[in-house]
């Protein structure tokens, strides 16, 4: 009896997870070829290019990619460059992890699917905050978003 609770339940998770991930990704600036940031003194990826497209960072298929080597320091990267970041007039920002979202498939996690995060931006004098989408799996330019700056 167990045994066929378990393959159901196996059936049931397979199921669902290739119904929700489409087989062909819409993430439009993965680039495998970008270079490793630098990382500063601080903990911080170096930044030193300004995004022109609106949409990088804002909608799901322009995610901001990050990249991790293993799933120990997934979020490192994540929070090395939200650290390198301030508001538009330099403000200091704080950052909040809303969500996963947006699946899409990968060679670069072992479900063969990755996932967006999606973090809340914040600073003084905003009208209000900001959500960046992060990937964490795939590589890509390290731009600062539109309307953000580098963090002095």
């Amino acid at each position: 009896m167990k045994k066929i609770i378990k393959l159901s339940v196996v059936v049931i998770l397979l199921s669902f997870f290739s119904s929700c991930v489409s087989t062909q990704s819409t993430l439009k600036n993965v680039d495998d070829k970008a270079p490793i940031p630098t990382i500063s003194k601080n903990n911080t990826f170096v930044l030193t290019e300004y995004s022109k497209d609106k949409n990088y960072g804002y909608e799901p298929d322009y995610p901001i990619n990050v990249f991790y080597k293993n799933t120990k320091d997934e979020n490192l990267n994540a929070e090395r460059f939200l650290n390198a970041l301030a508001g538009p007039k330099g403000e200091k920002i704080t950052y909040t992890k809303l969500e996963s979202c947006c699946p899409f498939p990968t060679k670069r996690s072992e479900m063969g699917a990755g996932f967006l995060d999606v973090y809340e931006l914040k600073w003084e004098g905003q009208s209000k905050p900001i959500n960046l989408y992060l990937n964490i799996y795939e590589k890509g330019y390290l731009l600062v978003p539109v309307g953000l700056s580098i963090k002095k």
